[in-house]
């Protein structure tokens, strides 16, 4: 699934092994690892670290992150730390090829299509198990489709790839045959937890069950979830039965640090062995310590302005306190033409990051889409200045604008505490914008997601991590995303609803044929950029960094230039190496292996681990999928 960071972002044995810890955060804690004593791993550490990581003799693999689990149910699941856990605990029919990101065998091993692309059969694998012993079958995947096209509850996260099902039965326990009500072009990359319906069908309500109260938690994926506290870890075990092979390390912590300055402190301990998000002076200062690899790679995440459209639901009702000033096209093409983007890549992100252009990062080319220069809202102050005079916005006495009510032009922007990007960005905006005399008052909040949820914001600084095929976030932006009512949590990323936009959405989601689905997203794009309720000021890289005297190997994704954090798929955890392990370079393998890094490789790392795990809806640097 997308990884939210804004509207709606990835992921044996019993020998004994030295305990491993994972930090995924960010912080100028960084100069401090530098500064401080490099501390080695296994039987070279102090007597203190030494006892700490044979602690039980297990080695554990340690991630530390920097954001909330919004949810452990996979029906409601959005952000980027809880889909990338999903992504661990159950199977999907499909998964990504580690090397290029082409559909292959996950809990189905073969699929075909009819004629009419109207009716399509999955062969279900003979040899998973769930993690309580029992055989996972067909009847589990119809189980989980049927139950989330029948509760609404049950389809809050992922319920646009089930919305054109007709009817989903499971005929034997091999067969899955899902019949459609037209094509549907994303039946190869059903981003979809399949669940236990022993275990799953015993839940009265969808809406409030978050499955994070029983344990170990009954899933088919090479993880267990065993162990849970809000904001504080998730600890997950391997999956001995994982029909790929189980994971070398015993044990994988998600830690939580609201503060990355801790994290990379931890890491410079020997107390974790991978950090991510790290800052451009942090990249610097890593790059030059011993047993430390820093990536910089290409990212799968958008960074961009979202604009309060009016907040309402299907049923027609308005609600939150956006600025209805933004509702005015002039008033959101004035703010635009004044945000300098190459000043934010250069100042801000110092050269990791490409320029924002269209709604999908230039990584995915096939869909990537820029602006004509006709189209093209430039940085130019004058250009914005004349678009507010001539809409009738003029300077009062004190050089304030004052709307047509009468009222000064103020907004708010909801900013991630945990994001130094955002804090960064919004003095650049109070900037440029008071020069137009808008006024702008940057809102740091720890959980953005309660107000963003409530309608109760102007602008928000929102981010996503795309998938392989883009349908999911571009689901987000459609009409049917809207919650039922105001009280509803819907799948939508920031209340957009727009016919033009639906209509092309829904062409696009029939289309078979690759280029002419290509070029209907990317008419998307372009109809999204016009609306002016999303502008797209960066593409981050993944700037990431881990010990290579812990961990011996681990694959990226894609091979070229690819990442740790965030995949799309279980790549990187299951395949990790412990540095002490004389097994090699891992498990079995998919149809490809993705680059594994070994520690004399390159670390190619995944993107912006200070999405905590992306929603998903950004809380953090990168809430969302």
């Amino acid at each position: 699934m997308a990884q939210r960071v804004s509207p709606r972002t990835s992921r044996q044995p019993a020998r004994q092994r030295p305990r491993l810890r994972l930090l995924l955060a960010s912080g100028a804690a960084s100069a401090a690892l530098v500064a401080g004593t490099v501390i080695p791993f296994g039987p070279l550490l102090p007597a203190p670290q030494q006892a700490q990581a044979a602690e039980d003799g297990k080695k554990v693999l340690t991630v530390a992150v920097n954001q909330s689990i919004d949810s452990l149910s996979p029906f409601l699941a959005q952000k980027l730390t809880s889909t990338s856990i999903q992504r661990l605990s159950y199977e999907y029919l499909t998964n990504y090829d580690p090397k290029d990101a082409h559909p292959i065998p996950g809990f189905a091993t073969a699929w075909k299509a009819s004629a009419d692309k109207l009716t399509w059969t999955f062969t279900i694998r003979e040899d998973s198990t769930w993690s309580d012993g029992r055989k996972a079958t067909a009847k589990d995947a119809a189980w989980t489709f049927n139950t989330m096209m029948t509760d609404e509850n049950a389809a809050t996260a992922n319920g646009s790839f089930t919305a054109n099902f007709k009817k989903v039965t499971a005929p034997d326990p091999r067969t899955l045959v899902i019949e459609l009500k037209k094509p549907q072009a994303t039946m190869t990359a059903l981003d979809v937890p399949i669940v236990p319906q022993h275990v799953w069908e015993k839940v009265t309500d969808f809406s409030k069950f978050n499955n994070d109260k029983t344990f170990p938690v009954v899933g088919n994926g090479p993880f267990v979830i065993t162990d849970f506290k809000v904001d504080q870890y998730i600890k997950l075990k391997p999956n001995k039965s994982f029909w790929r092979g189980a994971p070398k390390f015993d044990e994988l912590v998600f830690k939580y640090y609201k503060d990355g300055d801790a994290a990379v402190a931890a890491l410079r301990k020997g107390e974790v062995s991978f950090v991510s998000n790290l800052t451009p002076a942090q990249s610097v200062a890593l790059g030059n310590a011993a047993d430390i690899k820093v990536n910089d790679a290409p990212g799968r995440r958008f960074y961009a302005l979202a604009t309060n459209p009016g907040a309402r639901s299907r049923d027609g009702a308005k609600f939150g306190n956006g600025n209805p000033a933004l509702l005015d096209p002039a008033v959101r093409k004035a703010l635009f033409q004044a945000v300098d983007r190459k000043t934010l890549i250069d100042k801000v992100f110092q050269g990791h990051a490409v320029e924002g252009q269209g709604y999908i990062p230039p990584r995915f080319d096939s869909y990537f889409w820029q602006p004509s220069d006709a189209q093209k809202l430039a940085y130019d102050p004058t250009a914005a200045a004349l678009t507010l005079d001539q809409a009738g916005y003029k300077k009062d006495g004190s050089g304030k604008r004052v709307g047509k009510d009468g009222k000064p032009l103020d907004f708010r922007i909801l900013c991630h505490a945990t994001d130094p990007n955002d804090k960064a960005v919004g003095q650049y905006l109070q900037e440029w914008w008071g020069k137009l005399g808008v006024g702008l008052k940057v809102e740091c909040l720890d959980n953005v997601s309660d107000p963003w949820l409530a309608g109760d914001y102007d602008l928000a600084f929102d981010g996503w991590s795309v998938n392989p095929d883009p349908d999911y976030v571009l689901s987000i932006h459609t009409c049917d995303a809207l919650p039922a009512t105001p009280k509803d949590s819907g799948a939508t990323d920031n209340f957009i609803c727009d016919k033009q936009y639906d209509a092309l959405y829904a062409q696009q989601a029939v289309e078979y044929d690759a280029a002419k689905r290509a070029d209907l997203v990317k008419q998307l794009e372009s109809r999204l950029y016009d609306t002016g309720y999303m502008n797209v000021m960066a593409y981050p890289n993944a700037v990431e960094a881990y010990r290579t005297d812990q961990i011996k190997s681990i694959t990226t994704m894609p091979e070229a230039a690819g990442n740790l954090w965030g995949q799309d798929g279980y790549w990187s955890w299951w395949s990790a190496v412990p540095a002490d392990d004389g097994a090699g370079s891992g498990s079995s393998s998919s149809s490809s292996t993705g680059m594994i890094i070994g520690v004399a490789g390159v670390v190619v790392v995944a993107a912006a681990l200070g999405l905590f795990l992306t929603k998903r809806r950004r809380s953090t640097a990168g809430d969302r999928e």
